[in-house]
């Protein structure tokens, strides 16, 4: 625990003070008794509500007291509090590929369903917003509190062909940072490697080479608590901005990616417009993103394992741990602690202390 306004401690020394004097005065009290009183009256006056419930009202008192001081110190202590004004963005994956039905009834279908539960879960005041990517990747739903705006959207999910995981990462980012300039189509397909430079020097340059994001300081992964984003897709990869590389650009950011896996590791050929292919999951890209950005990965190999997946989420990321100040607990404390001691007076003794 630490205190803003350490210097108040101070005051605490007079507790030790007043114990002092209520000691002296009890014993001038006794002195006074026995001087002037019989020894049989002595011992009625002490036999009678006078044991050891007579001392509890002053230290009631004076704990009142001790807290009251402290709460004037303004301490801060770390407390698990819900998470105020965050951002989720969820990005689903709608690649040919999510037609598969080794998740029933098909990898879209259940991932639809899931998030809608996802979202009935989610406290009002979580803005969400949805990116849906698959040859490409697009902002779909801008976050909004609006849960009825986001069923709409996912419902209108229709399969593409290809999956660029990478290229959903950064539209995400693009979405929580507006103002930070990053240009996706200055490193779509690979730019970045065709120049020979990085993602992060693409980013900066923008589609003409001119540097367009403004400056920034790369953060501890896993440090912006204010937003995260929540990947679903079998994590195959066949085109876009290369998936650990736009993890990367996530981390720098503090930004957590979680990421959910569909489907399973044997997968199943499918057929679309008349060609077929072998879909998987790629568990270790996924794997991969969820460690360098300090995030968690989630394997939903089932409808049912699906939804639970996105029940964890839930949960863990609507609080967080926050050093908040807690002098309004302490003071309350205090007001209760003064109360019970005049209470207890006035019921045992027929007067306040």
């Amino acid at each position: 625990m630490t205190f803003l306004w350490p210097q108040f401690l101070w005051l605490l020394l007079a507790i030790p003070l007043l114990v002092g004097v209520y000691l002296w005065l009890l014993g001038r009290k006794k002195k006074m008794a026995l001087r002037y009183a019989s020894l049989s009256v002595v011992r009625e006056a002490m036999g009678k509500g006078q044991g050891f419930r007579r001392h509890i009202p002053p230290l009631l008192f004076l704990l009142s007291l001790a807290a009251m001081l402290v709460a004037a110190s303004r301490p801060l202590a770390v407390i698990t509090l819900p998470l105020e004004r965050q951002t989720i963005i969820l990005a689903m994956d709608v690649s040919g590929s999510m037609r598969a039905t080794d998740v029933e009834p098909n990898r879209l279908v259940a991932s639809q369903n899931a998030a809608k539960a996802f979202l009935a879960d989610l406290p009002r005041s979580v803005r969400v917003g949805i990116v849906a990517f698959a040859g490409t990747a697009s902002v779909v739903q801008a976050p909004t509190l609006s849960r009825e705006d986001l069923v709409a959207a996912i419902d209108k999910f229709q399969l593409q062909r290809a999956t660029a995981i990478g290229n959903a990462i950064i539209v995400s980012l693009a979405e929580l940072f507006p103002d930070a300039g990053i240009d996706l189509e200055s490193m779509q397909y690979g730019r970045e490697r065709q120049h020979g430079i990085s993602l992060d020097e693409a980013l900066k340059q923008g589609k003409d080479g001119k540097d367009v994001e403004k400056e920034f300081t790369p953060v501890a992964p896993g440090s912006y608590t204010s937003a995260a984003i929540i990947l679903l897709t079998d994590g195959q990869r066949t085109t876009g901005v290369d998936s650990l590389d736009a993890a990367k650009v996530a981390a720098d950011r503090g930004v957590r990616v979680y990421t959910v896996g569909v489907g399973t590791v044997a997968g199943e050929t499918i057929g679309f417009e008349g060609w077929s292919m072998r879909v998987r999951l790629d568990e270790e890209t996924l794997k991969g993103i969820a460690r360098a950005t300090q995030a968690e990965y989630f394997y939903a190999g089932s409808a049912t394992d699906l939804k639970k997946v996105y029940e964890t989420l839930s949960s863990r990321l609507t609080v967080e741990k926050k050093e908040t100040e807690i002098s309004g607990l302490l003071a309350l404390l205090a007001a209760m602690l003064a109360l019970l001691s005049a209470g207890l007076s006035l019921l045992w003794f027929n007067r306040i202390l």
